[in-house]
């Protein structure tokens, strides 16, 4: 199980897609993630990369103030404590299994929500991960350790 935060059950709880550079994100009920790609439909899903989906804890967006979504991610988590989870921790989120590869820095793009919050999301951007198995992931699945 997951290190989670408050207790109960780790889930999903927001779902994500760019479609274009600096396009706004999109909120998703459900979204496809493709095998070594991503979120079909994002224009981050790229074969091979190690950045293919970005999942940002909700506690940590409210936090710092700002919405699921505000901070470009993929996937919005409720319950998961991701500094506890190493490179390499496979995730099942519904159907679909991501492994994380990384802490995820903040870029300059994320002044654009609010003044500041480059510097203030530092340690709290999330993490990413790349897609080990492809599937259909909702808002409310539940998300496990593989």
């Amino acid at each position: 199980m997951p290190s989670s935060r408050k207790g109960g059950l780790p889930r999903v709880v927001g779902l994500f897609r760019a479609p274009k550079k600096n396009a706004p994100m999109q909120r998703l009920r459900a979204a496809t993630l493709l095998e070594d790609s991503g979120v079909e439909g994002d224009r981050k899903a790229k074969a091979g990369s190690a950045r293919q989906v970005l999942l940002v804890a909700a506690e940590d967006a409210a936090a710092l103030g700002v919405n699921p979504g505000d901070l470009r991610e993929n996937v919005t988590t409720l319950g998961i404590d991701y500094p506890s989870l190493p490179p390499g921790t496979r995730l099942r989120l519904g159907e679909a299994i991501v492994e994380l590869t990384a802490p995820c820095s903040p870029c300059a793009k994320l002044n654009r929500v609010r003044d500041g919050l480059m510097r203030d999301s530092r340690g709290r951007r999330g993490v990413l991960a790349r897609v080990v198995r492809g599937g259909t992931v909702r808002t409310g699945d539940a998300v496990g350790v593989e």
